[in-house]
């Protein structure tokens, strides 16, 4: 873990995700805000965020269940949740769907500030995470810092052909090639839908953030360090 915390906010008000992300990088934090759980997959975090500050009362995917989906993906990160509910039921229902700390809304950033700083202290004591996957190209398998999957054949010549190329970065037709060697005939659609489940399981191996990054009228890169064996 870096010395300056990387804080994912995840929060639908603008200006109150605006405020609470300055607010924190004036005190120290390296913080990124995002307006709802399904952005948290497509926003190109610098590694694995610290710590998440989870409204719980999100459009779509609200912050329980996101909290939960967090915490078995990443079982050593922090997790805040902010709402204006608090019951003694809601707040018990925050705690068991993973959360660290239960801060009802409005949220005096002092407070928030102390939060996080202790919530900081308690990772920084625990075994880093690794920040990286290995690929076992003869067991077909993923390993991450949450655990480990089975990939396909082609996913496995995909990730072994970003791990090693310039910048991890690979042009479409490239990808193309992986994913149906021979022809290198794919759909655009059919292409997206390959990826977006190779995202769903390094998702499942550790890490929440952006996995694969599209890159406009070009191709695709690998956001995560990655080593194959």
């Amino acid at each position: 873990m870096t010395d300056r915390l990387l804080i994912a906010v995840v929060e639908d008000n603008d200006a109150l995700r605006d405020a609470t992300v300055e607010m924190l990088a004036h005190n120290g934090f390296r913080a990124t805000g995002v307006a709802c759980a399904e952005d948290i997959d497509d926003t190109p975090f610098p590694q694995p965020p610290d710590i998440y500050v989870i409204d719980l009362t999100l459009p779509g995917e609200d912050g329980l269940s996101l909290a939960a989906r967090l915490r078995r993906a990443q079982p050593k990160v922090g997790i805040v949740i902010t709402t204006a509910r608090t019951l003694l039921d809601d707040r018990l229902k925050g705690y068991e769907s993973g959360a660290d700390i239960y801060l009802p809304k409005p949220v005096d950033p002092k407070e928030l500030l102390l939060a996080l700083q202790a919530l900081g202290q308690r990772l920084r004591h625990m075994d880093p995470p690794s920040q990286g996957l290995v690929l076992d190209r003869h067991a077909l398998v993923l390993r991450g810092s949450a655990g480990s999957c089975k990939v396909s054949a082609s996913e496995a010549r995909l990730l072994s052909a970003f791990a090693s190329a310039n910048e991890n970065t690979l042009e479409r037709w490239q990808v193309a090639a992986q994913m149906s060697p021979g022809s290198g005939s794919i759909s655009q659609e059919s292409m997206q839908a390959r990826l977006s489940q190779l995202r769903r399981k390094i998702q499942a191996c550790g890490y929440a953030g952006e996995s694969i990054r599209s890159i406009r009228n070009s191709g695709y890169k690998f956001c995560l360090p990655i080593q194959t064996i």
